[in-house]
Parts: structure tokens; C-alpha cells; sequence
């Protein structure tokens, strides 16, 4: 009931936020989306005017930099973003969900004081390294390790499919480590640190103006108090942290669905065939109700995830419920688009096109749908 009494009356500040961020959507990203997704170019003029508004830190207090707005206020930033632009919204997701949560709730007060206010304000961007070669959706096999000598930490290894550690503006990065026989710990790496390098951004399917691309680590140095949190907690902590994730990709899934629907309404309207607009067809109507039920939906689920989380209630059943509603529905929503645009949805220089190769990762990053389904059972006590 929380939830839907958020869903549906909004406070003045959250409603404020969503029209505020619906309107930078709009007229800032808007424009540039598709010369950004063909040339494979990081936003930073976007993410620096996010930054100057305050929303690469919105659910952090503002003690630490941040906005001091909730989980539900970052959920529906994230929505109206990924409504026009997946790859901004990523990024700004991934930075929160992702590379500020773990300092924020597992770090010192030295490394609050001294990395949070960068981070959250912006200035700098944060990644979470936990996905290996041989270590995704199974994060217990991680391969990374770090041995304790003389005051530092000696790591080697590699981590792969890593969102924001590349760029310019890119500031530190989590990892999780084997750190003692059956331990996992996690460990902040901050950029131009010797002995860590960042490859060369993967060419992909969607998501091209996001920051993506491995990470290696040959006998980095950094020092024993760059441990987050206690020795050998990692694996609780990063478990954590994809709970808190899955919302804000949740958002992305919501976000995307509706702005597929958004452009196949108008074009349904618009499209004349046998004398009369399609949307007049049942077919295409047919295809329009499923998906605007659909999203009312996720949208509701994605709500509620949020607002357990603000209550302080745990949420990590219906997070995983929610994220895997939704990418499931940007994959349906985003393909029926380009099924009603027919031809031109073929074509780049319409948005479903590029929706639709941004929906895919959707079902696979923040954990696989199949490790939902899992976590979902698991939760049921099935």
C-alpha cells in the first residue's frame, strides 16, 4: 500500500524532480541521443550538468555531498533518463547504484571524508569491479587476488564488462579480491594507481555512449587501509549492493518500456494506411494496451522495491521481482515498436531502433535473469 500511495500522489519534491529531469531529458539529451549511440562517445557535458544539479548523488545525504533525496526519488531520475537515453541513464545508475553505494555504506570516515564528496557531486564517477572471466552470475568463483605485504595490498587479476572506471572523469573503482583461503574482501583502486589498467571499451550491441571495458590488475599496490569495510565480508557486501542495484536498472526497464511505447503511439497516429492511422487497427491497438498495462505494472513493482527500501524493510525479493519484470518488458516493448514503426523501425535515425539494441542487457546485467528467478525462489522458500 506504500508504494501505491507513492506511485500515484507524489510529494511536491519528488514530483518536482521528475518533471525537472523529464525536461533535461527532453531538451538536453534528447538531441544529441542519436550522434552520441553512432559515435561512440562518453556524455561527458551531460553528466557534468547532471553533476551541477545534483543528480550523481540524489539518494545520499548531504553530510557526505548528496542530494539527500530517497531511493524512489533516484528510481524515477532513472526512469525519465532511460525514457529518451539508456546509455546516460547508465551511467549515472551505474555511478550511484554501483560505484558511491559500497564507500558510502561499507567505508571509513577517512574514506568517506575523502572520496564521497567527489562522487557524489559528480565530479569523479565510480565503478564496481565484481564480473571476471570465469566470474559473473557465479561472483564466488572470483579469480582476483590480493595479498597483504608490508602495509599494502598486492593485487592480480582481471575483471571484465565494467561500467564508468574509463573515463577521464572516472575516479576509483571497487573490486572484490580473494583475500584468504574462502574469503572475499573488497578493495578501492582509485584511478592512475600503477599496476591498474583499463582496456579498450568493448565495441557492443547497445549502451554505445556508456564507458564499458575491461580491467586488469598486475601487482597493483595500494594501501591495507583502502579495505572496505572488514576483511573477508565481500561477498555479503556485494550481494548488498546488487540488491540496491537491481532498482535502479529496474528504473531503466520502466524507463525504456515507456519511452518505446511513447514513440510507437505517436507513430501509430501519424501512419496512415488503407485510408485511416494505424492506431485505429486492432492489432496495433492490441500491441499499445498490452505494453501501457505492462508498464503500470513494472513501474508499481519498481515502486514498491524503492519504498521498502526507504522504510528500511528488506526488499530484495521484489527488487529482483522488479528487475526481472522489467527488462523483460523492455526487450517485448522495445520490439513491438519497431514492429508497429515496420521498415522505419529498421532504421537508425528512428529512437526504437537504437531502444531496441539498448533493451537486450537488460535481462542480463545486475544478474541474469535466470539468477533472479533463483534469488525469487529462494526467497519463496522453494
Amino acid at each position: 500500500m506504500i508504494a501505491a500511495a507513492m506511485l500515484f500522489e507524489l510529494d511536491d519534491d519528488t514530483e518536482l524532480l521528475r518533471r525537472t529531469v523529464r525536461d533535461f531529458a527532453e531538451r538536453e539529451v534528447a538531441p544529441v541521443a542519436a550522434e552520441l549511440d553512432r559515435d561512440k562517445r562518453f556524455p561527458y557535458e551531460l553528466v557534468a550538468k547532471m553533476g551541477e544539479l545534483g543528480w550523481m548523488g540524489i539518494p545520499f545525504p548531504e553530510r557526505v555531498g548528496g542530494a539527500g533525496g530517497t531511493t524512489l526519488q533516484y528510481a524515477i531520475a532513472v526512469e525519465e533518463l532511460t525514457r529518451v537515453d539508456s546509455s546516460v541513464a547508465i551511467t549515472m545508475c551505474a555511478h550511484t547504484s554501483l560505484g558511491t553505494q559500497p564507500i558510502y555504506l561499507f567505508g571509513s570516515a577517512d574514506q568517506q571524508e575523502r572520496l564521497l564528496p567527489e562522487l557524489t557531486s559528480g565530479r569523479r564517477l565510480g565503478a564496481f569491479g565484481l564480473t571476471e572471466p570465469e566470474a559473473g552470475s557465479d561472483a564466488g568463483n572470483t579469480r582476483t587476488r590480493a595479498v597483504l605485504r608490508d602495509g599494502e595490498w598486492v593485487i592480480d587479476g582481471a575483471k571484465q564488462f565494467i561500467t564508468n572506471a574509463g573515463t577521464r572523469i572516472s575516479g576509483v573503482v571497487a573490486i572484490t579480491a580473494v583475500t584468504g583461503e574462502a574469503e572475499i574482501s573488497n578493495l578501492i583502486v582509485e584511478n592512475g594507481t600503477p599496476g591498474y589498467e583499463q582496456g579498450e571499451p568493448y565495441r557492443k550491441m547497445g549502451w554505445n555512449a556508456s564507458d564499458t571495458r575491461p580491467l586488469t590488475f598486475t601487482e597493483c599496490r595500494v594501501p591495507e587501509e583502502n579495505l572496505l569495510g572488514p576483511r573477508g565480508a565481500g561477498f555479503r557486501q556485494f550481494l548488498q549492493i546488487l540488491d540496491i542495484g537491481r532498482i535502479g536498472v529496474a528504473a531503466m526497464g520502466v524507463g525504456l518500456a515507456q519511452g518505446a511505447f511513447d514513440e510507437a503511439l505517436a507513430y501509430a497516429r501519424q501512419r496512415q494506411a488503407f485510408g485511416r492511422p494505424i492506431s485505429k487497427f486492432q492489432a496495433i491497438q492490441a500491441k499499445l494496451a498490452d505494453i501501457a498495462t505492462e508498464v503500470e505494472a513494472a513501474r508499481l513493482l519498481t515502486c514498491k522495491a524503492a519504498a521498502l527500501k526507504d522504510a528500511g524493510r528488506n526488499f530484495s525479493l521484489c527488487a529482483a521481482q522488479a528487475k526481472l519484470k522489467s527488462g523483460r518488458l523492455a526487450v517485448r516493448a522495445t520490439e513491438e515498436a519497431v514492429q508497429i514503426h515496420g521498415g522505419y523501425g529498421y532504421i537508425e535515425e528512428y529512437p526504437v531502433c537504437r531502444m531496441y539494441r539498448d533493451a537486450k542487457i537488460l535481462t542480463i546485467g545486475e544478474g541474469t535473469d535466470e539468477v533472479q528467478q533463483m534469488v525469487i525462489a529462494r526467497a519463496l522458500g522453494a
